[in-house]
């Protein structure tokens, strides 16, 4: 901190002596101290203007710039997370879900969807009501998937672009505490009832979350990167029949 406050204060000085010196320069040539001084008082009466331009509209520019990188640099992110693991886990958690056909339909996104059907979507896994049977969720296999990527989740946590996205950090907090909870256990079978409800609370919170984290992701890629969003349509869990095949 001492070092960067004594480097521009060295520059500061150094600015200072230069304009001093260019001005003594000027009344060596012209021997017109009059000009020299008009000038000078045009200048520092402009400076407050010069200081506004700076300070409002450059820096705004310089900041738009700034948050359109950061957008780009979370939505990798979220694009590694869905492919490594959001998108399968979605499907796995989805076989536990008891009410799943009340809410695939919102899920079930297609190449024709548009700005309206995201919206609609939205509003409706933000409301709607997840109940799940535990005894339908593969819990062994569940905890293998989240176990075997649990570097990337640590990854994903520890890179500090996230701080501009709570709502996908929440996502991912939520997944990793899930994981937790089943490596905890010695043994996922014979759990008693009280176990398995509060597992299927984690795994509520989990998808509640996931479903929304999922449609913004899709309507991300549909808009800037279709050639991507055209295998996602084709494979993603939450249709039929997933194919990779174009027909």
């Amino acid at each position: 901190m001492r070092k960067t406050f004594v480097r521009y204060l060295f520059i500061a000085v150094l600015l200072i002596a230069l304009a001093a010196a260019l001005h003594y320069v000027h009344y060596l040539i012209f021997h017109d101290p009059h000009h020299i001084f008009i000038y000078l008082l045009g200048d520092v009466a402009f400076l407050p203007l010069e200081v506004l331009f700076v300070a409002i509209v450059v820096e705004r520019l310089l900041a738009h710039q700034e948050h359109k990188s950061l957008i780009k640099k979370l939505n990798m992110l979220v694009g590694t997370f869905f492919g490594e693991l959001g998108t399968r886990l979605l499907g796995e958690l989805t076989k536990g879900l008891a009410n799943a056909d009340d809410i695939r339909p919102y899920l079930n996104v297609r190449s024709d969807w548009r700005a309206a059907d995201y919206k609609r979507s939205l509003a409706r896994v933000r409301t709607f009501g997840y109940e799940f049977d535990q005894r339908k969720l593969d819990l062994g296999s569940l905890r293998d998937l989240l176990t075997e990527r649990r570097n990337l989740l640590l990854m994903l946590l520890a890179n500090p672009n996230l701080l501009e996205h709570e709502r996908f950090t929440d996502l991912l907090w939520a997944v990793f505490h899930l994981m937790e909870e089943l490596s905890a256990r010695e043994s996922l079978s014979g759990l008693p009832e009280t176990d398995l409800k509060h597992l299927g609370g984690d795994v509520r919170r989990v998808y509640s979350m996931l479903t929304s984290e999922w449609l913004y992701y899709c309507r991300h890629l549909q808009r800037r990167y279709p050639y991507i969003f055209s295998i996602i349509v084709r494979t993603h869990p939450l249709q039929e029949t997933p194919n990779a095949t174009v027909r």
